[in-house]
């Protein structure tokens, strides 16, 4: 476990270390420590890369998508579950098997239909593809999770007057509670760093997400690697420490939903 730690930890050290060095200490010397922990690098890539711009833009795409992924799947999930028959089976297959095709195989029909919809270089029109390539998983792991609620919870709302809607978000909802947290977080990791749909979908500099903004900073700033790799520092820090804030949700929504299931 040391051994595989230390292959993942040695990357993103030399990474941080190297954001706050001058580039002569780069040069001369990759995996040492900086005789002093400066912050001009990442001052400059600040401005250079309009970092709130594209950070603003990586929270409302990533936000906006996540929640609808929720939603969508947490209520079509329900009406799966709860409207058992052949109809539902087949939806549901249909929506598994979207699972199991590559991203690869559908970029360039992807382009071409944000195009004809006008919805290509733009933030809504990647989040409503977000919703389309992150509705089938969350809506897998809801259907597993719906099943073991007892459906008398709802029927005794029911009695009580409730509606449809009322009983799916005053008492199935708060339910779901570990799995949606656990689905939040995946969710997020994925759509966050995500880099080959904005890369896509996204042309103009008002759209770029950090992802996306970090990869052509390095690439025109290669060869002031001190520069480069604050870049990079500054792309991964917010989503590591997102990370290890939920780490424990996703654990508990992972067991809580295994033993639902």
């Amino acid at each position: 476990m040391v051994a595989l730690a230390l292959i993942f930890f040695v990357p993103l050290y030399m990474t941080f270390v190297n954001g706050f060095k001058t580039y002569n200490e780069v040069v001369t010397s990759v995996a040492a420590l900086p005789e002093v922990f400066q912050l001009e690098n990442f001052i400059t890539v600040w401005k250079q890369i309009n970092f709130f711009g594209v950070f603003m833009n990586s929270i409302i795409v990533t936000a906006v998508s996540v929640i609808g992924i929720l939603l969508i799947s947490s209520m079509a999930a329900y009406q799966l579950v709860r409207r058992p028959g052949k109809v539902s089976n087949v939806i549901f297959m249909s929506i598994l098997a979207s699972l199991i095709i590559p991203f690869q195989t559908l970029m360039v029909p992807l382009v071409k239909v944000a195009k004809d919809l006008s919805i290509i270089n733009s933030l809504h029109g990647i989040i409503m593809m977000y919703w389309g390539f992150g509705v089938p998983l969350a809506i897998f792991l809801y259907h597993g999770f719906i099943k073991g609620i007892p459906r008398e919870l709802e029927e005794a709302a029911h009695i009580d007057g409730s509606g449809t809607f009322g009983v799916f978000f005053r008492i199935l909802l708060p339910l779901l509670k570990p799995i949606t947290t656990t689905i939040a977080i995946l969710h997020s990791l994925w759509i966050w760093n995500d880099f080959l749909l904005p890369l896509i979908t996204l042309s103009s500099d008002s759209t770029r997400t950090i992802p996306l903004a970090a990869n052509i900073y390095f690439g025109q700033y290669t060869n002031e690697w001190h520069l480069a790799m604050a870049a990079l520092t500054m792309a991964v820090v917010p989503i590591i420490l997102f990370f290890l804030f939920m780490q424990r949700y996703i654990i508990q929504g992972i067991t809580s939903g295994a033993v639902k299931g």
